[in-house]
């Protein structure tokens, strides 16, 4: 406790202190006092407001915290949580970030990044699917194309406003309405659910294929720890962490389900706030991908990235599956493969255009006949009998992924992979067992970051301080494991 009180005493809180107005009245509770309290209370497993005042009332540990300063209520910690203390989390977090390097505590050589899913504390039943949105839109359109005629959204409210001029409306019982009324009203009634079916898109964007009603920013993924092992989707998170010398050093959340679409804003936001970039990048095969490969190139990045296909190469199924590039023979000189039965696939054409200033190539390969071979079944897809096997090849992607197999295949790689699942993999098991923290309390993206901020500043913290009862400080696991 007194490490925790030293440590956050010396981090500045101008833009804590920012979000109060100058006027009015002075806070009953200092503000840097009621981030101190909800730290602790975090590196301590207690994460609601109630039991946060309960404790604040009780605790000795809390009261020291608190000084001769009033006890704050429920609702004033609530409030300070996910308001006046939101915006001025990150910043704090990456100011601890930044006083572990300067006291040797953690570097810029390398960093292990790794996802895991959260759920959130939206409904689990209040959901909106993208296929049923766009299957119903599609529906809403065509009626409206077959009544009227038109197939703009705005055309059609133009239409109404229009028609609604010379139509008598009647409501109430007894009341007969027109065929006019009648139209107008189902065509009204079109009308709003095409608005309502193109926002539902729209709160979706691009990279997104549901999202919870109660919860907008969250979408719905399969949890590994349900207690079923059943892989129900639930609405939640997609976590991301970034660990330096078992220290959490960035922490972000995205609303993407898989992993490979947030390496790249999860590495341009750690490179703002710590002004450098990591000399070395490990990751799990979740993150392979072209633009990846690309991106860590650019930036002067050396790329530990799994290769998605490295632990199917091993089994006797892969080697079994004929059809597959990597199982057939790759001339360079010529330009081309040659198959299991001994037949060539030359070069047929070849694509090239500009990705993060880079010439990334694509190549068409086409074997020179497939006629009477016993092992077309298993190795072409064609329908037609005549039709030889095509490979289509990222040429630029397979020379990435032939480079990153063999960096991490290297000693220096497979001690990095080792080190990667025991610190972040191991960072993400004591924030949910030692910590307790498996669901989100609060909604929307912007309160579950201050969580997050939160619950790492906790964990560093508390890494701290177990690093030097151990007399640990200025360690590493990489040069413990290889002394």
């Amino acid at each position: 406790m007194r490490l925790v009180s030293a440590v956050l005493e010396e981090l500045n809180y101008r833009e804590l202190y920012r979000a109060y107005s100058p006027r009015g009245r002075k806070s009953a509770v200092d503000p840097q006092v009621l981030f101190a309290v909800l730290v602790y209370g975090y590196l301590c497993g207690i994460y609601s407001s109630r039991k946060l005042e309960e404790a604040c009332r009780y605790r000795v540990d809390f009261l020291w915290l608190l000084g001769d300063g009033k006890v704050p209520d429920h609702s004033t910690l609530a409030r300070f949580r996910t308001g006046r203390c939101r915006d001025a989390l990150e910043g704090l977090f990456y100011q601890l970030v930044g006083k572990l390097e300067a006291m040797g505590e953690t570097d810029h050589q390398t960093v292990f990044v790794d996802g895991t899913k959260l759920e959130s504390r939206a409904g689990r039943y209040t959901f909106v699917w993208r296929k049923s949105a766009e299957k119903q839109l599609a529906k809403v359109k065509e009626q409206v194309r077959q009544q009227t005629g038109l197939t703009g959204l705005a055309a059609l409210a133009s239409y109404l406003e229009e028609a609604v001029q010379g139509i008598q409306f009647v409501h109430g019982k007894g009341k007969r309405k027109s065929p006019e009324q009648k139209d107008w009203e189902r065509l009204h009634g079109l009308l709003e659910r095409w608005q309502e079916y193109e926002m539902q898109l729209s709160t979706m964007g691009e990279g997104r294929n549901s999202y919870a009603k109660t919860d907008t920013d969250a979408t719905f993924m399969r949890m590994k720890e349900d207690h079923m092992r059943n892989g129900q989707l639930k609405p939640g998170y997609n976590v991301q962490i970034a660990v330096n010398s078992e220290y959490i050093t960035g922490i972000e959340a995205f609303s993407d389900r898989s992993d490979v679409r947030t390496l790249r804003p999860f590495m341009r936001r750690m490179e703002r706030f710590h002004g450098v970039r990591y000399e070395e990048v490990a990751a799990d095969a979740g993150y392979e991908s072209l633009d990846n490969y690309l991106y860590l190139e650019s930036n002067g990045q050396t790329c530990f990235i799994k290769p998605a296909n490295y632990d199917q190469k091993k089994s006797r199924k892969f080697a079994k599956q004929i059809g597959r590039v990597e199982n057939m023979t790759y001339d360079p000189q010529e330009d081309c493969f040659t198959c299991t039965q001994g037949k060539k696939l030359s070069l047929r054409r070849e694509c090239t255009e500009q990705k993060d200033g880079q010439l990334v190539s694509t190549a068409w390969y086409r074997c020179e006949s497939c006629a009477g071979c016993p092992c077309r079944s298993q190795c072409c897809r064609a329908k037609a009998p005549q039709q030889p096997k095509e490979l289509r090849l990222q040429k630029t992607f397979w020379e990435k992924r032939e480079q990153t197999n063999l960096r991490i295949t290297s000693a220096r790689g497979i001690h990095l992979r080792l080190c990667r699942s025991i610190q972040v993999e191991g960072a993400f098991a004591l924030l949910k067992s030692d910590f307790g923290f498996r669901r989100f309390l609060t909604r929307g993206r912007a309160n579950i970051r201050a969580e997050l901020f939160l619950l790492a500043i906790a964990f560093d913290l508390k890494k701290l301080w177990m690093k030097r009862e151990h007399g640990r400080l200025k360690t590493r696991v990489s040069e413990k494991m290889t002394a």
